[in-house]
């Protein structure tokens, strides 16, 4: 067993060797790349990844970054594709093969394959030397010394440079094409930062109840509505029906505190008037920054001006929008 030296050692040696084999790229980011990326952008079809072996893994995730950033993508694995799967490929695709040596068996075999269906094939690969650096339409040089592997066997830091040329080729795609923060949320509208981007406070209070109160109402009534709604507030209303204040939790503790008799008390005497409120029309991300900014769980909700209800800090939080 390796001691706990040992391990940070050979743990340490590992980042510094993948961290060397990906600073190396900075030389090989040239026309070819500037090429790929200028024909994947213009092209009318989808940009679709082989490869084999832990090259495929890769090109599994470059695939689902692509997608996720405004680019059409498939993989198709590299040995499936001789038994069926190069019905994938349509006739205006674009394949980006992903091979390290660019020499392996179904890599010879694929590539010939897809230049007969008159496809543009795009190289991933170590060498332009290689077989697949020599078919290729274009190639992306994705050079390794070494990899982080002691015996040299195992694709770390190849899969590495692989993974971080993908991003590059996905960025400056993204770039290309103007890709924002709203294009982002429409591709992840079940993820967090695609909450914050498209939820709104709206979403939220047609499924809670509307608490409220009369100004003149009594202090009993008003707790059981607090209770009863089970929002921790409720919303106090003048005689015209318009919005007068608000009455939290801590208000009815504080009213205690200093007023154990509260059979004379009304509504009115201890709401607290100019509530924090926010359009239901508003993001859902700002509620929560106007709640954190005023140290508060409540915002109270305007329809057009009028009161419609109660948004939660816990309903943002169960909503996975933070």
């Amino acid at each position: 067993m390796l001691t706990a030296d040992e391990i940070k050692r050979i743990a340490l040696q590992t980042i510094a060797t993948e961290a060397s084999a990906v600073r190396q790229l900075e030389k090989y980011i040239d026309d070819d790349f500037a090429g790929a990326v200028d024909l994947i952008y213009n092209n009318a079809g989808r940009l679709v990844i082989t490869g084999i072996g832990k090259s495929a893994l890769i090109g599994v995730k470059i695939v689902a970054t692509l997608n996720s950033t405004g680019t059409p993508s498939i993989f198709m694995h590299a040995a499936d594709s001789i038994h069926g799967d190069l019905g994938i490929i349509q006739e205006n695709d674009i394949v980006l093969c992903i091979s390290k040596s660019g020499n392996s068996p179904e890599i010879k075999l694929l590539v010939p394959l897809i230049k007969n269906l008159g496809n543009t094939v795009i190289a991933m690969v170590a060498s332009r030397e290689s077989f697949l650096g020599q078919k290729a339409d274009l190639s992306i040089i994705t050079p390794v010394d070494k990899e982080a592997c002691p015996n040299n066997l195992a694709p770390t830091s190849s899969t590495t440079v692989q993974l971080v040329t993908g991003d590059a080729l996905a960025i400056c795609l993204l770039e290309c094409r103007g890709f924002k923060e709203n294009d982002y949320a429409l591709l992840h509208p079940g993820g967090s930062l695609g909450k914050k981007l498209y939820m709104r406070v709206s979403s939220f209070f047609l499924e809670n109840k509307i608490p409220m109160v009369n100004i003149n109402d009594t202090i009993s009534r008003s707790i059981i509505e607090i209770s009863s709604k089970r929002l921790g507030a409720t919303a106090v209303m003048n005689e015209k029906g318009d919005l007068a204040g608000i009455i939290t939790d801590g208000d009815l503790r504080r009213m205690l505190e200093k007023n154990p008799d509260i059979s004379s008390l009304r509504a009115g005497d201890i709401m607290t008037r100019n509530p924090q409120t926010i359009d239901f029309d508003s993001l859902a991300i700002d509620a929560f920054e106007k709640m954190k900014q005023n140290n508060i769980t409540q915002l109270l909700i305007l329809k057009n001006g009028v009161y419609a209800g109660i948004i939660h800090l816990h309903d943002i939080l169960k909503e996975g929008v933070v």
